[in-house]
């Protein structure tokens, strides 16, 4: 079972909406858990998929376990793409609606899984459910991440990260005008005391810094190059909320849903644009780059032409 708080940025949305735009499920997964009873508000199942939220309402999840003797095939992640890979490492540009590993509550695509419907070994270092996974990003995020094949190249690889020797570069469309146009942003990240599912700028949390600069101004919002010293949950979109800035098309950090449905967006706008690192063996240094997807390019599009 997963307990979500609705936020009041999706008041009065459809309960499938805010269903899929908080899990990351699609609708039509959310449809057939309304079919069958597991989706509530406030402890109500739900009856009508059109039915509309109110903020601050409890919604509840829930998924039947799968029983034990069935085999699950894994699910291919359409639009996935190896960008590289060797016997050390593989690099993988994540599309959007797609988890880095599968975990509790996720029944969606994950890159791992894909990665081994193809035939791609990764590496059995890490946790079980995460095993090879270097770096994630967020199911609504896309672009690139890397994940190791060697244990070798785990170890060494978890270690620059922890160095911050990798340089990763994002780039990120926020509400309005960041004053200033250039800056840093170092706040510590931790869960968010009233919200398991979210994150927040907490006293205690963990080191977080993250520099970003403007690439572009428009009326409605401004398009930023973002680059990390560190990678917490979330860390991009809490920190430009932070600073009154959240990125477009995400309700759960104060973005603003009619903004969202201008720019046709179902999922915040942040993708991962650049990666490079030293590799782990052969201690060449190598690098990525991935091009904005479709619905990031015609909601810039849209952006642009004010």
């Amino acid at each position: 079972m997963s307990v979500f708080l609705v936020p009041e940025a999706l008041a009065g949305e459809r309960v499938d909406v805010v269903a899929a735009r908080i899990t990351g499920h699609s609708r039509s997964r959310i449809a057939e858990l309304i079919s069958e009873g597991g989706v509530l508000l406030d402890g109500v199942p739900v009856t009508r998929a059109s039915r509309s939220v109110t903020a601050q309402a409890m919604l509840e999840l829930v998924t039947a376990p799968r029983p034990d003797h069935v085999v699950v095939q894994p699910r291919l992640a359409d639009g996935l793409a190896v960008v590289h890979q060797d016997n050390d490492i593989v690099v993988v540009d994540k599309p959007a609606g797609v988890a880095a590993h599968p975990s509790l509550g996720w029944d969606g695509p994950s890159v791992t899984e894909h990665l081994a419907a193809a035939g791609i070994t990764i590496a059995t270092s890490g946790a079980p459910e995460r095993q090879g996974v270097v770096s994630r990003l967020d199911v609504g995020t896309s672009g690139l991440m890397v994940l190791a094949r060697s244990e070798q190249a785990y170890s060494v690889l978890k270690q620059a990260f922890r160095d911050k020797t990798v340089d990763k570069t994002y780039q990120a469309l926020v509400q309005g005008h960041p004053d200033p146009f250039v800056g840093t942003i170092d706040a510590p990240i931790g869960r968010h005391p009233g919200h398991e599912w979210k994150m927040a700028i907490v006293q205690g949390g963990r080191e977080s810094v993250t520099h970003y600069e403007a690439l572009e101004a428009h009326r409605a919002a401004t398009l930023l190059e973002v680059s990390l010293e560190t990678g917490r949950t979330h860390q991009i979109r809490v920190h430009m909320a932070a600073i009154g800035h959240p990125c477009c098309g995400d309700p759960l950090y104060g973005g603003d849903p009619e903004l969202a449905r201008r720019l046709g967006l179902d999922r915040q706008w942040l993708h991962a644009t650049e990666l490079g690192f030293q590799h782990p063996v052969s201690r060449e240094w190598v690098s990525f780059g991935s091009p904005l997807p479709p619905d990031l390019a015609e909601a810039l599009r849209v952006v642009r032409e004010g």
